[in-house]
Protein backbone atom coordinates (compact mmCIF):
# COMPACT_ATOMS: atom_id res chain seq x y z
CA UNK A 1 0.00 0.00 0.00
CA UNK A 2 1.20 3.83 -0.95
CA UNK A 3 0.67 6.50 1.49
CA UNK A 4 0.53 9.98 1.35
CA UNK A 5 0.38 12.53 3.99
CA UNK A 6 -0.60 15.80 3.47
CA UNK A 7 -1.78 18.93 5.71
CA UNK A 8 1.80 20.46 6.52
CA UNK A 9 2.87 23.95 7.03
CA UNK A 10 3.78 26.74 8.85
CA UNK A 11 1.33 28.05 12.01
CA UNK A 12 1.75 30.16 15.13
CA UNK A 13 1.70 28.63 18.46
CA UNK A 14 -1.78 27.88 19.37
CA UNK A 15 -3.27 27.38 16.04
CA UNK A 16 -4.39 24.11 14.51
CA UNK A 17 -3.47 22.44 11.23
CA UNK A 18 -5.11 18.78 10.25
CA UNK A 19 -2.81 16.41 8.65
CA UNK A 20 -4.35 13.69 6.26
CA UNK A 21 -3.09 10.09 5.36
CA UNK A 22 -4.07 8.72 2.35
CA UNK A 23 -4.03 5.15 1.21
CA UNK A 24 -3.71 4.26 -2.81
CA UNK A 25 -5.81 1.01 -2.04
CA UNK A 26 -9.52 -0.22 -0.95
CA UNK A 27 -8.61 -1.85 1.81
CA UNK A 28 -7.11 0.32 3.92
CA UNK A 29 -9.47 -0.32 6.96
CA UNK A 30 -8.09 -3.66 7.53
CA UNK A 31 -4.75 -1.67 8.16
CA UNK A 32 -4.02 -0.37 11.63
CA UNK A 33 -2.24 3.04 11.23
CA UNK A 34 0.65 5.65 13.04
CA UNK A 35 1.96 8.89 12.91
CA UNK A 36 5.40 9.25 14.30
CA UNK A 37 7.16 12.78 13.91
CA UNK A 38 10.94 13.65 13.58
CA UNK A 39 12.45 17.06 14.69
CA UNK A 40 15.03 18.46 13.32
CA UNK A 41 18.60 16.46 14.75
CA UNK A 42 16.02 14.28 16.31
CA UNK A 43 14.95 10.84 16.61
CA UNK A 44 11.79 10.12 14.98
CA UNK A 45 8.79 9.19 17.90
CA UNK A 46 5.64 8.15 18.46
CA UNK A 47 2.82 10.80 18.31
CA UNK A 48 -0.25 8.72 18.12
CA UNK A 49 -1.73 5.12 16.23
CA UNK A 50 -5.68 4.27 15.30
CA UNK A 51 -6.32 0.19 15.27
CA UNK A 52 -7.73 -0.90 12.25
CA UNK A 53 -11.51 -1.13 11.08
CA UNK A 54 -13.75 0.66 13.86
CA UNK A 55 -10.56 2.26 15.16
CA UNK A 56 -11.45 1.26 18.79
CA UNK A 57 -8.05 1.80 20.41
CA UNK A 58 -6.59 5.33 19.81
CA UNK A 59 -3.08 5.71 22.39
CA UNK A 60 -1.18 8.80 22.10
CA UNK A 61 2.52 9.93 22.79
CA UNK A 62 2.41 11.87 26.24
CA UNK A 63 3.07 15.00 25.04
CA UNK A 64 0.13 15.21 22.88
CA UNK A 65 -2.46 14.10 24.81
CA UNK A 66 -5.52 16.45 24.64
CA UNK A 67 -4.53 18.63 21.58
CA UNK A 68 -3.71 15.82 19.32
CA UNK A 69 -6.99 13.46 17.85
CA UNK A 70 -6.24 10.83 15.26
CA UNK A 71 -9.49 9.24 13.55
CA UNK A 72 -10.02 7.50 10.39
CA UNK A 73 -12.47 7.45 7.57
CA UNK A 74 -12.37 4.37 5.78
CA UNK A 75 -14.59 4.97 3.16
CA UNK A 76 -11.94 8.06 2.01
CA UNK A 77 -9.02 5.85 2.84
CA UNK A 78 -7.95 8.38 4.75
CA UNK A 79 -6.93 9.13 8.48
CA UNK A 80 -6.60 12.13 10.15
CA UNK A 81 -4.39 13.85 12.73
CA UNK A 82 -6.40 16.82 14.44
CA UNK A 83 -3.59 19.10 15.82
CA UNK A 84 -5.07 21.88 18.34
CA UNK A 85 -3.03 24.01 20.68
CA UNK A 86 0.20 23.14 18.90
CA UNK A 87 3.59 24.51 20.31
CA UNK A 88 6.77 25.35 19.10
CA UNK A 89 7.91 21.75 20.12
CA UNK A 90 5.68 20.14 18.23
CA UNK A 91 7.69 21.04 14.84
CA UNK A 92 8.61 18.14 12.36
CA UNK A 93 8.19 16.18 9.65
CA UNK A 94 5.31 14.29 10.30
CA UNK A 95 5.34 10.63 9.17
CA UNK A 96 1.85 8.14 8.67
CA UNK A 97 2.49 4.49 8.57
CA UNK A 98 0.54 1.31 8.02
CA UNK A 99 0.07 -2.48 8.69
CA UNK A 100 -2.14 -4.98 8.21
CA UNK A 101 -1.25 -7.06 11.60
CA UNK A 102 -0.39 -4.55 14.33
CA UNK A 103 -1.53 -5.89 17.52
CA UNK A 104 -2.92 -3.36 19.90
CA UNK A 105 0.05 -3.47 22.10
CA UNK A 106 2.54 -2.54 19.06
CA UNK A 107 0.45 0.31 18.04
CA UNK A 108 3.22 3.05 19.20
CA UNK A 109 6.09 0.83 17.58
CA UNK A 110 7.53 2.11 14.69
CA UNK A 111 9.04 -1.69 13.94
CA UNK A 112 5.51 -2.85 13.45
CA UNK A 113 4.34 -0.94 10.41
CA UNK A 114 6.12 -2.19 7.67
CA UNK A 115 4.68 0.95 5.41
CA UNK A 116 5.52 4.29 5.46
CA UNK A 117 4.26 7.11 3.12
CA UNK A 118 7.17 10.24 2.93
CA UNK A 119 6.57 13.01 5.54
CA UNK A 120 4.88 16.74 5.60
CA UNK A 121 6.55 19.11 7.68
CA UNK A 122 5.10 20.91 10.03
CA UNK A 123 6.77 24.34 11.53
CA UNK A 124 5.09 26.11 14.31
CA UNK A 125 6.18 29.80 15.19
CA UNK A 126 5.98 31.09 18.58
Amino acid sequence: VQLQASGGGLVQAGGSLRLSCTASEGTFARYAVGWFRQAPGKERNFVAAISRRDGSSTPYADSVKGRFTISRDNTKNTVYLQMDSLRPEDTAVYYCAAGPSVIQSALASQAAYPYWGHGTLVTVSS
